[in-house]
């Protein structure tokens, strides 16, 4: 089971989204949109958001942004600064600043990463760190080099998990 080695806050100016979206319709038969996530990087789909001038001003890595507002949404792509072009086959999300309460969660790679289990045990350790969760938040899942690429002298990686706060 994945450990939170580290519970903070972060401060996310506007920005812009530029992805895919997907919904339940999508989740292959795991339940889990790890088959998209392949699809991306067997077919390039990370190389045109690559060549974007100014990409991944914060963040550090490729994104799983999702939230449930009337129906689920999970995107997969990179942040960028506001009004930045979108390439065509690609969908974008404008997305107002926002304090962002996030957990490092640590474990193997083919570990507890993902999930019901550690989704809960992030909130539960964020609002035990007095910060209030936005009603309908957006989460997030950041894909830093190399906390995440690169297991460390354990044979563990990093995934920041985080969720939009009341502001």
């Amino acid at each position: 089971m994945a450990e939170i080695i580290r519970v903070f806050k972060e401060e996310f100016p506007p920005f812009r989204l530029i992805g895919k979206r997907y919904t339940d319709a999508d989740r292959g038969p795991d339940g889990g949109f790890g088959h998209k996530w392949q699809e991306w990087f067997e077919k390039g789909y990370f190389g045109p958001l690559e060549g974007i001038k100014d990409a991944l001003p914060f963040g550090g890595g490729y994104v799983g942004w999702m939230r449930y507002a009337g129906e689920w949404e999970y995107w997969i792509g990179a942040f960028f600064p506001e009004g930045t072009p979108v390439p065509e086959g690609y969908q974008y999300a404008d997305i107002p600043a926002a304090e962002v309460g996030f957990c490092w969660l640590y474990d193997e790679p083919e570990g507890e990463l993902y999930g019901e289990e550690v989704h809960n045990m992030c909130l539960e350790a964020i609002q035990k760190a007095g910060w209030e969760i936005a009603d309908e938040p957006w989460f997030v899942e950041l894909y830093n080099c190399p906390r995440f690429t690169t297991p460390d002298e354990k044979g563990k990686i990093i995934l920041d998990y985080g969720v939009c706060l009341k502001g």
